[in-house]
């Protein structure tokens, strides 16, 4: 990637006089082509800018030349470029990678390079565990970050770090990342941001006033969706312990291939689409059933997959608003989540 895609403060503040839109609005895109989410916020009091960026998340891609899920996120790229008015930053929300091999995260970049619009990444699971981030971090940077845009605050967390299990139990590396695949991964154990990420989170925040719009980005749910599965973060009590201040906290994250909305005091999580396929929803009577949409059907490629959109009004209340490539919303769903 260019260094005119690089996402520095400096950079972003560049942007401040471009955005168009009135209200806060995510737009997703994808069709086994990936989520794309785009963002413009304005708040009734005029600190914030209205602008927009796209989320792509969930590519999972393999190391075999040409597979499905390489066309799949080419296609949100292209997709985003395409979007008017123009994103002014994309956020890539986790597993970009489906066993954590380098080639597979080059191939990743590589693709994500496509992109006209600044990048940044935050990683999932699948990415990490084979050399525990080296080759991520050596092609995307920093996995936790924070940046102010138009008056919006914005934090990326790391959310899939585990205690360590190997060491003791003489895994290979290998090994290690064949645990971190298993969809419950009951050996592993729960997920979390860990200590380091939580005292940065508390410094990053602590000067903000109460009413800055935040929106912070995980590969995993801050609520406890299916912790079974790990659907969940554990230390994120703490975490919306550290944003209990702000008026209203947007939860954006990946990890759960589907439609999927929680609340827990201000802050507002909104689950996303994959560009690469849709899990089936686990046996769990969900606080907000109504966000679940129906069972995906495996003879249609494309559904279970698609887009989202985000409206904020000037209070910060919101629309959460899924469009897949298939019809598989309930009619509730359709008419659009509120957070």
């Amino acid at each position: 990637m260019s260094d005119s895609k690089d996402l520095s403060r400096r950079h972003f503040l560049g942007l401040a006089g471009k955005a168009g839109l009135a209200t806060v609005a995510a737009r997703a895109i994808g069709v086994n082509l990936g989520l794309v989410e785009i963002l413009s916020a304005q708040t009734g009091k005029g600190a914030v800018t209205p602008f927009s960026f796209a989320i792509i998340t969930d590519s999972h891609l393999f190391s075999i030349p040409d597979h499905k899920f390489d066309k799949a996120l080419a296609d949100a790229v292209a997709q985003v470029n395409a979007l008017t008015p123009a994103v002014d930053f994309v956020v890539y929300t986790g597993d970009i990678a489906q066993n954590g091999k380098e080639d597979q995260l080059v191939k990743g970049k590589k693709i994500l390079a496509g992109l006209k619009a600044p990048l940044k990444v935050i990683p999932g699971e699948h990415d990490w565990y084979l050399d525990m981030g080296k080759a991520w971090n050596g092609l995307f940077g920093k996995e936790t970050w924070s940046f102010d845009h138009k008056g919006v605050h914005l934090i990326g967390l790391n959310s899939i770090l585990v205690r360590d299990f190997w060491t003791g139990a003489g895994l290979t590396a290998e090994q290690r990342m064949s645990t971190m695949e298993m969809l419950e991964s009951p050996i592993a154990g729960p997920w979390g941001v860990r200590e380091a990420q939580l005292d940065f989170l508390e410094k990053d925040v602590k000067k903000l006033p109460a009413n800055t719009p935040v929106v912070i980005f995980t590969h995993s749910p801050l609520w406890d969706y299916y912790p079974r599965w790990n659907f969940q973060t554990e230390d994120a009590p703490q975490i919306r312990q550290i944003l209990s201040k702000f008026d209203h906290v947007s939860s954006l994250h990946g990890h759960v291939h589907q439609t999927v909305f929680n609340k827990i005091g201000n802050l507002s999580s909104a689950g996303a689409l994959s560009t690469s396929w849709p899990w089936p929803y686990p046996p769990v009577t969900l606080p907000y059933p109504d966000s679940q949409m129906n069972q995906s059907d495996p003879a249609n490629t494309k559904d279970g997959m698609g887009s989202q959109s985000v409206s904020i009004d000037a209070s910060a209340a919101g629309l959460v608003q899924y469009e897949p490539f298939a019809n598989s919303l309930t009619p509730w769903l359709k008419a659009g989540v509120k957070v």
